[in-house]
């Protein structure tokens, strides 16, 4: 009888740690794929595809503009007819007013990614500023803080998509250069392997992009600012793995990737973890 028990007893144990390491996001062998920057003269179809890595990486565009419903969803969107009506409605007065063609387009679009609240599309804008104020960063700022070859990369993806000929500029070979030579140091950490501080670990996933946290001032995400005042460890953990598990109120579900377990190595979900734990008011 006692040997009985004590098998059971092993059985449970064991049983236990296997559920509490499925819920432990996977450790994985290769960082996440990181878009390569430019590293010498680009051409215009260079430059396109560089913009379609950036819309999809460091640019976090489809944190937003995807079929959740929190911003235009601009992948699936008919941009020709979409970027018509944008500068037609009676709400916009920005500069492209003063443009025709291609490069209308070109001004809203730089104008939408530095300063998003000249104009706010209908139904877009932060609760209770009647589409005055975007939730959008900008994107030349802090947490994206896109360059200038950057920006126009993105400009000229999004007019491509368009079926429009592209008319930024293509950025001369020392444009190329002085950027690449400004982000190799940003980007040694990623190619080198995980995050190694609990802030690298936050850029690398664009938490701010979404969370107010140390003075970015986002909203479209509950505030991580004073997070230790009101979740344990053990929920911040499972707001990160499987977000959809408690919504914070006020927000919907589906918000956040649900495949930040999958993403993240365990090292660098700790460091996000024993940071915001130490994060009171």
């Amino acid at each position: 009888m006692t040997f009985l028990r004590v098998m059971a007893f092993s059985i449970a144990v064991l049983l236990c740690f296997t559920l509490f390491a499925a819920i432990l996001p996977q450790v994985q062998s290769d960082p996440p794929s990181e878009e390569e920057g430019p590293v010498g003269a680009l051409d215009m179809a260079g430059l396109v595809a560089y913009g379609e890595k950036l819309f999809s990486g460091k640019g976090t565009c489809t944190l937003c503009h995807n079929d959740l419903g929190r911003a235009p969803d601009l992948l699936k969107l008919d941009l020709a007819k979409t970027f018509a009506d944008r500068l037609a409605d009676a709400g916009y007065a920005g500069k492209a007013k003063a443009e025709t063609g291609a490069k209308a387009v070109e001004v809203y679009l730089r104008e939408s990614l530095l300063d998003p609240s000249a104009y706010v599309v209908s139904g877009f804008g932060k609760k209770g500023t009647n589409d005055k104020v975007s939730p959008m960063p900008k994107a030349d700022a802090a947490p994206i803080e896109l360059t200038e070859v950057q920006v126009a990369a993105l400009i000229a993806f999004l007019q491509s998509k368009a079926g429009m000929e592209p008319s930024v500029a293509v950025p001369s070979s020392a444009d190329t250069v002085s950027e690449t030579a400004s982000t190799t140091s940003e980007d040694s950490e990623e190619e080198d392997g995980p995050a190694t501080t609990a802030v690298a670990a936050l850029e690398k996933f664009s938490c701010a992009a979404c969370h107010d946290i140390e003075g970015s001032a986002a909203e479209l995400g509950p505030k991580l600012n004073g997070i230790a005042d009101r979740l344990s460890r053990e929920k911040i953990i499972e707001s990160i793995v499987k977000p959809n598990a408690e919504i914070a109120e006020g927000y919907e579900a589906d918000m956040m990737p649900q495949d930040f377990g999958e993403q993240m190595r365990v090292s660098e979900l700790d460091l996000i973890v024993d940071y915001l734990s130490k994060m009171k008011n």
